[in-house]
């Protein structure tokens, strides 16, 4: 996905959802703060959001822009409508969000973005092998900082042992990237 593509996503879910304001979660969230990143990182063709404002419309945004829909079938992406409360997200994850806005790209709505470290770490907390891609990839692209990443992975909602766990990962991946 290109960052055109980002907000065209953000003008037709804010069409559909008679919102003006979306929470942009998912990996395509890097956009926000990297508009032009390596393409391995914006591979993906789906952007996950949430209506800010009517949470509510999130299920029509997904009928009207989801996979399958004419409008991926068009465009080529699509717009995954979906609660922002199904991430595992970093305390104060909010105060950091990345807008994307422009009085003609958006048509004045705004995309607020995870930011790139929350980002990440809530891509680990899934653990997929895509999901690990894609956080290595960050770190080995120089988008995020390690030290950084592991400050949000202490502010996890999760368990200890969790935490652990994937501080062990990022601490091993940023080791790896040093040699």
């Amino acid at each position: 996905m290109r960052r055109d593509q980002l907000e065209h996503a953000i003008r037709a879910a804010c069409s559909v959802s008679g919102d003006t304001e979306l929470l942009i979660f998912g990996s395509q969230a890097i956009l926000g703060s990297y508009p032009d990143p390596p393409g391995a990182v914006a591979a993906s063709i789906e952007v996950d959001v949430q209506a800010l404002n009517y949470p509510e419309k999130t299920d029509a945004i997904d009928a009207n822009l989801g996979e399958l829909s004419r409008f991926h079938h068009t465009h080529g992406f699509y717009v995954h409508g979906v609660l922002i409360d199904a991430a595992v997200l970093p305390a104060g994850w909010r105060t950091r969000t990345v807008p994307v806005s422009d009085p003609r790209q958006t048509r004045g709505c705004t995309g607020h973005c995870l930011e790139a470290h929350d980002l990440a770490a809530s891509k680990l907390v899934a653990f997929r092998d895509q999901d690990r891609t894609f956080v290595v990839t960050l770190l080995a692209e120089g988008l995020i900082d390690g030290t950084t990443l592991l400050d949000r992975i202490a502010e996890l909602p999760v368990d200890d042992a969790r935490r652990d766990e994937l501080s062990t990962w990022v601490r091993c991946i940023m080791k790896d990237l040093a040699e």
